[in-house]
Parts: C-alpha cells; sequence; structure tokens
C-alpha cells in the first residue's frame, strides 16, 4: 500500500483528456482517415504522458507513451486505422484510467493489471509495429516531399510559485531538431516571467507539431506561432533527416496576423460553486424583504438604489447560474462507447446518434442524470432494437438505430431516448401487471398509464435474466431519480416501429422566476417559464361547457383544474377569478386562482419530510415578509388530475 495521490487538477485534466480519447478513437472508427481525430488523438495522449510525468505518476506515463506511439505510426502513414486497433486503443484508454484509479486509492498496480499492460503493448507492436523502441536498421530512405514553411514564434515562460521550472533554453534547442532556427531576445524577464525569446524557424514541421514543443508551458505563458513563407521541396535522402537549408531571404510582403489565444480557464471545485450559489439565494431572499419594505413606506430617496440593488443581485444570480450550466454534449458522447460495447455483446448492429449536444443544464443536475440514461440506453438496445435477423424479416434495415436528443422547452430541458425497434407491447405489459397484481384483471387503463407500469418497481417483462436486465431494476431508480431532480417521464410506444422515453428536466435546482398566486388566503408559486398567459374566468364561463373543465381561448378549448378544488379550500367562490394557462411538454392546462400578484424571484427550499409522496410541489420558498409558499410541482399536479379524473389533458 501507497501513499493516496492527491492532485485534484491533474486528475481532472486526465478525466477529460481520456474523454477526448475515447471520442476521437470512437470517430475514427466511423472514418478512419480524419486526421482531425488522429491529431486529437495524438495530442491527448501526449499530454497524459507529460503531465502523468510531471506529477511522479511514471506507470501512466510509460504506458501511455506506447499509446501514443501506435498513433504517431497512424499520423505518420506507416499504419491504418482498423477495427482492432480501435479496440486495443480503448481498452488501453481503460487501462490508464484503472491505473490512475489505483494512484488515487494507493495501491501499488498488482501482477494482473502489469500483465494486462504488456499484453496491451503487445497487441500494439503486432498491429503498427508501435513499441516505441528505436526502428531496426532499413534499406536506404526515399526522398521526402513537404511543404517547408518559415514562421515566427515568440514565447515567455510564465513563472509558477510551485517549485518546477521550464528552462526557455530547453524549448530552443526543441525547436531547433525540428529545422533551422534564429533565435534572439525578446521581452525582458521580470517577477512574473522568464527571458522572452523571438524565434525565426524554417521547417517541415506542421504548426500543430511547433506548438507541442510548448504544451506544458504553465497557465498564463505567452505563446504566438507565425506562419510566414510556404514552399514545397524535396529533401534528398542522405539529408532527410538534416534540418533543410534555409531559403533565399524572401520576406513575405503581406503583414503576419498574430495567432489567436484560448481564453484562459480556471478549474474552480464544485463545492465552492455551491457555496456562492447559497450566498446568492440568499441576497435573492433579503432583496424581496428590502423591497417590501420600501413598497411599504420607505423614504423617496431608497427608490433608487432599492431598483438598483434589484438589477444588480438579478445581474449577479445570472452570472452565477451561468458558471454551473455545462453542455450536455460531453455526457452524450460518454453513452457513445456504451452502446458500441453493448452491440458486440448483444450480437446486434445498433448506431447511437446524438442531438442537442450544445443544449445546456445545471452540473448539479448533470452530475445525476448518468445513470438513468445508462439504464435507459440499454433498455432500447437489449429490449427495443431486435436482431439483425428479426429486422429485415419485419422489412426494416438491419443496422438499428438509438437517437438521444436534448432540446429547451419553456425553462425545461428535454432529453429523449428514440429507438426504431419493436416497441412495448401493451398485452403484454398489462398480462404482467395483472400476474404481480399490480392492477386488477379488469382495469381500465389509458395508454400511458399502461406505459407507466413498466416504472414501477421489479416490474420486467423480460423472459430471462442477462447480464443486462430481465430482473426488473432500473425503471424504477430512473423514475425516483428523475422525480428527485423535480422532473418527469413519459413513455410513448408504437408497436413494431419503436419506442420514444422523454425526461422533463428543469435548467436548474436552486433559484426560479415564478408566478405568486392568491387562493383564498393561501399562496402558490407557479414556475414562470411554464406560464404562457392569464385569462379570467367569469362564473358564465365555468357553467358553458355542460359541466366539463375547460375554457375557450382564442378558438382553443383549454382543460382547467381548480386549486381551490385540489386543495379542499372551503370558502366561496368569486365571481371572477382567473386561470393561468401553463404548458407542459407540449401539453397545456388551466390553473384557477383567486388572484394573480405577479412575478417573485424564487429561492427553491427542499421539502421537509412531511410532504416528501404529495407529489403536488418541488419545494418551498420564503417571502420578504417571512411567509413561507409552497411552489407547484405542475408534472406531479398534471399526474394526480389524471388519476382522480380531475383533467383531461390533450396534447
Amino acid at each position: 500500500m501507497s501513499t493516496p495521490f492527491k492532485n485534484d487538477t491533474f486528475v481532472s485534466e486526465v478525466e477529460e483528456l481520456l474523454l477526448q480519447v475515447e471520442t476521437a478513437t470512437l470517430a475514427l472508427e466511423q472514418q478512419a482517415d480524419d486526421s482531425e481525430n488522429v491529431n486529437l488523438l495524438f495530442r491527448a495522449l501526449h499530454t497524459i504522458k507529460g503531465s502523468s510525468a510531471v506529477v511522479g505518476l511514471d506507470g501512466i506515463a510509460n504506458f501511455a507513451h506506447h499509446v501514443e506511439t501506435a498513433i504517431d505510426k497512424v499520423r505518420s502513414g506507416s499504419a491504418r486505422v482498423t477495427p482492432n486497433l480501435v479496440s486495443v486503443i480503448l481498452a488501453c484508454r481503460d487501462h490508464i484510467h484503472t491505473l490512475m484509479a489505483a494512484a488515487l486509492e494507493g495501491v501499488e498496480t498488482g501482477e494482473r493489471e502489469q500483465q494486462l499492460g504488456a499484453a496491451l503493448i503487445g497487441q500494439l507492436v503486432s498491429l503498427v509495429g508501435a513499441s516505441g523502441a528505436p526502428p531496426p536498421e532499413q534499406a536506404e530512405p526515399a526522398a521526402e516531399s513537404g511543404m517547408r514553411t518559415t514562421y515566427d514564434v515568440v514565447f515567455q515562460v510564465r513563472k509558477t510559485s510551485d517549485g518546477l521550472r521550464i528552462d526557455p533554453s530547453d524549448l530552443l534547442e526543441n525547436l531547433k531538431a525540428l529545422g533551422v532556427c534564429t533565435a534572439r531576445p525578446g521581452a525582458d524577464a521580470d517577477a512574473q516571467f522568464e527571458q522572452g525569446w523571438k524565434v525565426e524557424l524554417i521547417s517541415l514541421a506542421s504548426e500543430d507539431a511547433i506548438r507541442d514543443v510548448f504544451i506544458f508551458m504553465p497557465a498564463g505563458s505567452r505563446l504566438e506561432v507565425v506562419a510566414g513563407l510556404r514552399e514545397f521541396v524535396t529533401v534528398p535522402p542522405q539529408v532527410a533527416a538534416k534540418p533543410p537549408a534555409p531559403p533565399p531571404e524572401v520576406k513575405p510582403e503581406a503583414p503576419r496576423q498574430a495567432a489567436s489565444r484560448k481564453p484562459d480557464m480556471v478549474r474552480v471545485p464544485s463545492q465552492r460553486l455551491d457555496q456562492l450559489v447559497k450566498l446568492v439565494g440568499e441576497l435573492v431572499i433579503n432583496q424581496s424583504r428590502l423591497q417590501q419594505a420600501h413598497a411599504s413606506g420607505s423614504s423617496a430617496e431608497l427608490a433608487g438604489p432599492v431598483e438598483a440593488m434589484e438589477r444588480l443581485i438579478s445581474e449577479l444570480r445570472d452570472s452565477v447560474f451561468g458558471i454551473r450550466m455545462m453542455p450536455i454534449g460531453p455526457t452524450f458522447h460518454r453513452f457513445k462507447r456504451l452502446a458500441r460495447d453493448l452491440s458486440s455483446q448483444l450480437n446486434k448492429d445498433i448506431e447511437l446518434d446524438t442531438a442537442g449536444d450544445e443544449t445546456e443544464l445545471d452540473k448539479t443536475v448533470l452530475d445525476q442524470l448518468g445513470d438513468p440514461l445508462v439504464h435507459l440506453i440499454r433498455n432500447s438496445m437489449d429490449h427495443g432494437i431486435e436482431t439483425p435477423a428479426e429486422r429485415v424479416a419485419k422489412g426494416k434495415p438491419p443496422t438499428g438505430r438509438v437517437l438521444l436528443t436534448a432540446a429547451y422547452d419553456g425553462g425545461q430541458v428535454v432529453i429523449s431516448i428514440q429507438d426504431d425497434g419493436r416497441g412495448l407491447n401493451r398485452d403484454a405489459i398489462r398480462k404482467k401487471a395483472v400476474e404481480k397484481g399490480l392492477i386488477e384483471p379488469g382495469a381500465n387503463l389509458s395508454e400511458s398509464e399502461t406505459f407507466d407500469l413498466i416504472m414501477r418497481p421489479g416490474f420486467s417483462t423480460a423472459a430471462a435474466v442477462t447480464q443486462l436486465s430481465g430482473r426488473g431494476v432500473g425503471m424504477d431508480v430512473v423514475k425516483k431519480t428523475i422525480e428527485a431532480l423535480r422532473g418527469s417521464i413519459s413513455i410513448s410506444s408504437s408497436e413494431g416501429q419503436g419506442t420514444t422515453i422523454r425526461l422533463s428536466l428543469p435548467l436548474t435546482l436552486a433559484i426560479i422566476d415564478g408566478l405568486l398566486v392568491q387562493v383564498e388566503q393561501d399562496y402558490f408559486i407557479v414556475p414562470m417559464a411554464a406560464v404562457t398567459e392569464n385569462v379570467e374566468l367569469t362564473r358564465e364561463e365555468r357553467n358553458a361547457c355542460n359541466g366539463r373543465s375547460a375554457v375557450a381561448v382564442r378558438g382553443e378549448l383549454v382543460p382547467y383544474l381548480r386549486l381551490r378544488e385540489l386543495f379542499a379550500l372551503r370558502e366561496p367562490e368569486q365571481d371572477l377569478e382567473r386561470i393561468v394557462i401553463v404548458s407542459l411538454v407540449g401539453q397545456r392546462f388551466g390553473l384557477v386562482v383567486d388572484n394573480v400578484i405577479g412575478s417573485h424571484q424564487t429561492v427553491i427550499q427542499p421539502l421537509g419530510p412531511l410532504f416528501k409522496g404529495v407529489g403536488l410541489f418541488s419545494g418551498t420558498t420564503i417571502m420578504g415578509d417571512g411567509r413561507v409558499v409552497m411552489i407547484l410541482d405542475l408534472a406531479g399536479t398534471l399526474r394526480h388530475s389524471e388519476r382522480t379524473h380531475a383533467l383531461v389533458v390533450s396534447s
């Protein structure tokens, strides 16, 4: 047992790089000659190797070196990307992850891991000859041809406080190995930077290869690489390994543009962001109290400062939540590997496509979304997609398709998992539900109610238990997780055509814009993002639809639910009420209230244990006067009303 390795920055960086390795490798399986992904794969492995060596994880660095060498063979054109090579690279990626996990736990690498690493290196050598050792003597090489470029390189290394130093002279030596190099001093050294240098480099190397020389410079260092004169040359065999001679002095007439710099990135522990969100929440609550105190009769001189405070806190809130928002693409891309492995395990041809990768969600939501999506994708591939022979017999293409998408819908994000498989069999679901005592034999269930049965604990229609499914564990966990995130799940299916599962999730779990409404003496918050409009409801209109709870809004009949009846409030109805019309995953319905007070910035507080099973509320909030107000869970309210037949909603 060794000392556990602790370096959060390194671990976070390597996890991102391993994801790049996986994504680029899977892309190469689809398009083997994609040089962009080959270069991305090489640079990711190169960085893993260098970073591991810097922090003392030599085992990872040495293993990554062999994999990097294999990819370099592909880059140079001496090896091709094949399905076998893709499989070995993915296995190497997993091995690096295992080595890092062992270092984090302080566990010495066992004999099994060492044998696996040696076996993987052996497979790489057999596939591309990538041992990393000097090549044996070969016949006289052929002449080399290429584009010789004159580069202007300007760099200055930033000093660090961790005791590690990169000597600029080492960087100059590495540049000299790439071609004819002329260097002169640039910006002077100071408290923050080493001596700067300006270099003219004449080389056959690409700009990426030159930038690789500086890949380990500390963050904040300065680097510009500008390509100038280019000319195609043929280098004789006897001098191919030597730097090319400098061409006649010819300077390009066009002014050279400085290379664009990547934006500086700062890694911050998520706990600090969580604390920042809590503090912003407290600011929002106190700003509401300040606004209410001012409205009750404060000095006119305070009107300007109170208004400015409200605006600044609103901007601060948006900025803080913008920091926590992350694109869902990296989460989606993780499942490409899952789909590939499952396809092989199930002996099926299945493609996983994604759309809406740029859609953003709160990091807290994303962190809890991985396991539910794994369950749903597995179910689609195992239960949904047929075998190639079955698909051909049905007139379908042999390759099945699973589509994973994300899109905004008001203040929510809707994630869909859609397959073109066999679909759900309603009769089989009903039969299994009766056998398990979940429903009575003669129960009259709608299509959505029938499909919801598969999310009951222990429910499964699989004929046999496999390594992937059949034990009735998964869909109930998915439902609980999504509802814990204040989301909802819906299922639609057409037998023989496929199944679509939609997850509707809030953008954030901390603060929302709400609409404050009143019923008698009670107040409730309706999520503003779901509100489409407010209309009046007179006593005559309540009786105009033959007893049906619906109202005509610009020619469309919109069903509504009376909050007075939902919460069993006993005071007489008013002659004039208001209907707050909301939209939830394409469904429109109304909530009848006494008064609409106005918009309210809502800091969401978790529910206590007494309200966990109610299903009508997603949380609470505190008003400026200290009053606790319930936040309506629209999806839960809709489900409750459908179960009690208080509301019938059509899309």
